[in-house]
């Protein structure tokens, strides 16, 4: 794996210095010399971030046609759907999480190359003969997430459902909840793919009754997945939650079937490098718009496999954008991250879903959804007692937490994902 990464690498180093203004430049300022392209270690080269990104787009791509501009007008004036840029190039944007949206653009060859890694992400643990009857009965997939605008996942999953032949229907989550169950009962899917939260609103429905579906596999993409939500989706839908990790920059990054085995990274699609805690990946694929040494705000820690294991890095504790972080300061101004997703490592029996909203520079809230048959006061207790731990561990004994319980939580209506903070002022 190690050797077929680096050559992949080494091509794509030099593609990129001989058709691409930026990288040529870049290279150079850092002292790179062309003889040094296929053997300088790649943490040698310089990074690039969302904002050098932006700035540079037009010397940075390595097609003349490609101009930011452009890019704009055609997905300003031109209709949501599937078809390329130029007939020939696929244009996905981010959905802003991060600042200003972005185009990530894909020719023909990336967009099949990565179309095969998200079905090989899709099938992930299944073996041929699974695979081959799951086909043989033309699988019926229900996509459920922000439709509506040129997101990689909508725009990669339909292209991937067609490749494979298989029978698809879109939900948008800003379709009433009434045409979603009218057009679940007509379609009657067997594989399920989508935000995890909007994946949750088809699981409640199931669960009341509203739905009877017979699903053979779930994956879950778009946001991170919770441990507890991951339980409860399993548990509804009677199947493995696959856990897919992709980005708007590289759409294949990983896949997780078990928690306990972690993320396994697709080291023959990306490289994806970890320095004092910020997160690097090199698109191995893309040659149109090449991204290397490109800085991602998520947080992980990586793993080398060990022997008898798949020869695919893992990503140790995955926990999504730096932006999803409470900060906290204590009356001397010493200030410490609590990251949200930490308190899914307890998997509380009941605890569906949560969202936190900070409140002070030392106080904090959680909202709370919980199973129909839950004991709310056990999970407070646990969820009090278990944070408290983890407070205590970061050195935020003096901040303070709060718990209520709500009976649903929504993804955001216009994103189709459920923020991890929601925003508010701090006093």
């Amino acid at each position: 794996m190690k050797s077929l990464q680096d050559g992949k690498l080494r091509k794509l180093l030099r593609f990129a210095w001989e058709h691409s203004a930026y990288y040529r430049s870049a290279f150079e300022d850092a002292g790179i010399t062309e003889e040094q392209l296929d053997t300088l270690p790649l943490s040698c080269f310089p990074t690039i971030d969302k904002q050098k990104f932006l700035e540079h787009f037009d010397e940075l791509v390595t097609v003349p046609d490609l101009k930011q501009e452009s890019l704009r007008e055609f997905d300003a004036g031109e209709a949501v759907d599937r078809k390329p840029y130029q007939g020939k190039y696929h244009v996905v944007h981010s959905s802003g999480s991060t600042g200003k949206p972005g185009y990530f653009v894909y020719d023909e060859e990336a967009w099949n190359q990565m179309l095969s890694g998200i079905i090989r992400a899709a099938l992930w643990g299944m073996s041929m003969l699974q695979i081959l009857k799951l086909l043989i009965k033309r699988p019926r997939i229900v996509y459920i997430a922000a439709t509506d605008g040129r997101y990689g996942g909508a725009m990669a999953v339909g292209d991937g459902i067609d490749g494979v032949g298989a029978s698809q229907l879109y939900l948008d989550i800003k379709t009433p909840v009434a045409e979603w169950i009218r057009q679940l009962k007509e379609f009657r899917p067997n594989i399920v793919i989508g935000y995890p939260s909007a994946v949750k609103i088809l699981a409640q429905l199931m669960e009341d009754g509203e739905v009877s579906l017979d699903v053979e596999r779930v994956v879950s993409c778009g946001e991170p997945l919770g441990a507890s939500l991951r339980s409860w989706l399993e548990k509804i839908f009677g199947t493995q939650v696959v856990n897919f990790y992709g980005a708007s920059e590289s759409l294949a990054l990983g896949v997780e079937t078990d928690p306990e085995d972690g993320m396994l990274l697709f080291d023959d699609m990306n490289v994806i490098e970890v320095e004092n805690g910020v997160m690097y990946f090199t698109c191995l694929y893309n040659y149109a718009q090449p991204l290397i040494r490109y800085r991602l705000s998520d947080r992980l820690t990586l793993q080398a496999p060990e022997e008898g294991e798949q020869p695919f890095t893992k990503a140790v504790g995955l926990l999504g954008r730096n932006e999803d972080v409470l900060w906290f300061e204590d009356g001397r101004g010493n200030r410490e991250f609590l990251h949200p997703l930490a308190i899914e490592g307890f998997c509380i029996e009941g605890l569906k879903d949560y969202q936190f909203r900070q409140t002070t520079k030392d106080t904090f809230e959680m909202y709370a959804e919980t199973e129909h048959d839950a004991s709310r006061d056990r999970i407070r207790q646990e969820m009090l007692r278990q944070m408290g731990e983890i407070l205590t561990e970061k050195k935020l004994d003096y901040v303070q937490f709060y718990v209520n319980f709500v009976n649903e939580i929504l993804p955001d209506t216009r994103t189709g994902k459920k923020p991890l903070i929601l925003k508010g002022k701090v006093a």
